[in-house]
C-alpha cells in the first residue's frame, strides 16, 4: 500500500501527556554551570532512556538529529525515546513517534480510550489523571490516509488488527524517508490525527492547558479543563 502524499500546514496540533511525565530534568535544580549540567546529564542518563537517546540516538535517528537547544526539547525527544512496549498504531516497539491531534476534542478522546482500556484490564474504574497539552506546528509532506475507501487495515479499531498493519506501513514509509502519517482518528469520529517520524518536523513547541480525567466507577471519564 502506497498512500497519497499531502503537504500539510497545520498550526497548534495537540499532544496530551500525563502530568506526571511533564516535569523538568530530574537534576535540573542542581545545575549551576553548563559543565555541571553536562556531568549531571551523564549521571542521569544511566536510568533515563531520553538522555541515552540524546547521547546515542534511537534506531533510524542519530543523536544529532534529535531536538536540542529549543524550548521543550526534552519532551520532544521523549516521544521518540519511549515507545510503548508493543509499539503503537504507527510505530513499532523499537522507535517512537510524535502523535498529536488537530483538535483538543480528538486528543481527549484518544487518551481517554487508551487509559480506559488499561483500567478495564485491571478491573478498576477509579482513577484521576491530569494531562498537559503540548502544542506544535507542522509544515511538511505526509502520507495521507484520510478519505480512503475502504479504510485500510491500519485504521481498524481493533488494535490486534490495526497495530500490526500500521506498524508495517510505518516501517516502509520511514525507510523511504517519508515524514509520517496524517489519518482519521479511530477513537473520535470526524477527528484527525498525525504521527510524525522525525523530531525536526516539530515547530513552535509550547505548553497549553491542563485537563483532568476522572473515572468514578464507570468506564466513561468525566473530563474537565483545570
Amino acid at each position: 500500500m502506497t498512500p497519497p502524499l499531502t503537504h500539510l500546514q497545520q498550526n497548534q496540533t495537540i499532544r496530551l501527556i500525563a502530568n506526571a511525565n511533564h516535569k523538568p530534568p530530574v537534576l535540573e535544580g542542581l545545575v549551576q554551570s553548563y559543565g555541571a549540567r553536562t556531568k549531571l546529564e551523564q549521571l542521569e542518563s544511566v536510568t533515563s532512556g531520553r538522555l541515552q537517546a540524546q547521547q546515542e540516538g534511537v534506531p533510524g535517528i542519530a543523536a544529532q538529529e534529535l531536538a536540542a537547544g529549543v524550548y521543550g526539547y526534552n519532551y520532544i525527544n521523549a516521544a521518540f525515546a519511549y515507545p510503548r512496549l508493543k509499539g503503537s498504531r504507527f510505530n513499532p516497539a523499537g522507535w517512537g513517534a510524535w502523535y498529536c491531534a488537530f483538535a483538543i476534542e480528538t486528543a481527549l478522546e484518544e487518551v481517554a480510550f487508551h487509559l480506559t482500556r488499561e483500567l478495564a484490564n485491571i478491573g478498576e474504574f477509579d482513577n484521576e489523571t491530569r494531562y498537559v497539552e503540548l502544542l506544535a506546528d507542522f509544515d511538511a509532506e505526509f502520507a495521507d490516509l484520510r478519505g480512503l475507501a475502504p479504510p485500510p487495515a491500519c485504521l481498524d479499531p481493533d488494535a490486534a488488527v490495526g497495530y500490526p498493519a500500521g506498524q508495517k506501513l510505518a516501517e516502509e514509509l520511514r525507510r523511504a524517508g517519508l515524514n509520517g502519517v496524517v489519518y482519521p482518528s479511530v477513537r473520535h469520529a470526524g477527528g484527525t490525527c498525525l504521527a510524525a517520524f522525525w523530531p525536526a518536523l516539530i515547530r513552535n513547541f509550547r505548553q497549553g492547558a491542563t485537563w483532568k480525567l476522572t473515572w468514578a466507577g464507570e468506564p466513561r471519564p468525566d473530563i474537565r479543563r483545570v
